[in-house]
């Protein structure tokens, strides 16, 4: 199969993207259970500080010692930011209250715009028909293609298995032992978090369906639009379709990074 490093573009990385990997994958999954359980520990709006103090003093995720605390909260910034500056974030962090049954897509797409490492291994778990395995050892392959000579033998065997369980945790791998391809759950707010983050990186109109974001949802091209349809009616973006041109602006998302000041 083919698999590449995909960078976003640069003027996206002050939203949040990141192009250079930082091993997150090396010792974590995307934790989801973490983030969730941190997500309704708290109110709706914190600041990078509060969810800070929460973990690391608080020990609202009830890990053993402070050393684990802090390890926890570094992963988790690698993957979500955890700020409220970061549009990344703060539109997963709307999106994921408003869509409980979207959650575990939601989070994956925040992760991935976060973990290049991830991205690379998409098309290894997307390329699959629904049913057919993949192994953390295919995984790992990725992952040593798109970054040659970066992780060592141990390491990319640690990522692979790491990678494996994260894309589980999405939703496009099931099993425990043995990971088949799976079909996530898609609400039309994940589809619209999904649009948004092709926003970002500069995909308007028709090719916001292109991306690499809307592809982890697994859905047809006609799929995606009558969700898009649906999130437009829900409020969470405008669409429009005119002439065979296609019309999409995200002001509800927009206006959380207003409120934040962006």
């Amino acid at each position: 199969m083919d698999t590449m490093r995909i960078d976003v573009p640069s003027a996206a990385l002050r939203f949040g993207f990141v192009n250079e990997p930082v091993g997150s994958h090396t010792s974590r999954t995307i934790m989801l259970r973490e983030i969730e359980t941190l997500l309704a520990s708290m109110s709706e709006t914190p600041s990078y500080a509060e969810y800070a103090a929460a973990i690391v003093d608080g020990n609202v995720l009830h890990k053993a010692t402070a050393t684990t605390r802090r390890k926890t909260l570094r992963h988790l910034r690698e993957f979500y930011g955890l700020a409220d500056t970061l549009p990344v974030f703060a539109a997963m962090r709307a999106a994921w209250y408003a869509d409980p049954d979207g959650r575990p897509i939601i989070a994956g797409l925040c992760a991935t715009t976060r973990d290049p490492v991830m991205r690379a291994t998409l098309s290894s778990v997307t390329h699959l028909a629904l049913g057919e395995s993949v192994t953390s050892e295919e995984l790992a392959d990725a992952v040593s293609q798109s970054f040659p000579g970066r992780y060592g033998g141990t390491v990319i065997h640690r990522i692979g298995r790491g990678l494996a369980s994260s894309w589980a945790q999405t939703g496009l791998l099931e099993g425990h032992l043995h990971k088949v391809r799976a079909r996530p759950v898609a609400t039309p707010i994940g589809v619209a978090y999904a649009l948004y983050l092709g926003h970002l990186c500069g995909n308007s109109g028709d090719a916001g369906f292109c991306t690499i974001w809307s592809s982890m949802l697994d859905r047809t091209a006609s799929e995606l639009r009558s969700l898009a349809v649906a999130a437009a009616r829900l409020g969470w973006l405008e669409y429009r379709e005119s002439g065979g041109v296609t019309q999409m602006t995200f002001h509800h998302f927009e206006s959380l990074n207003h409120e934040l000041g962006q």
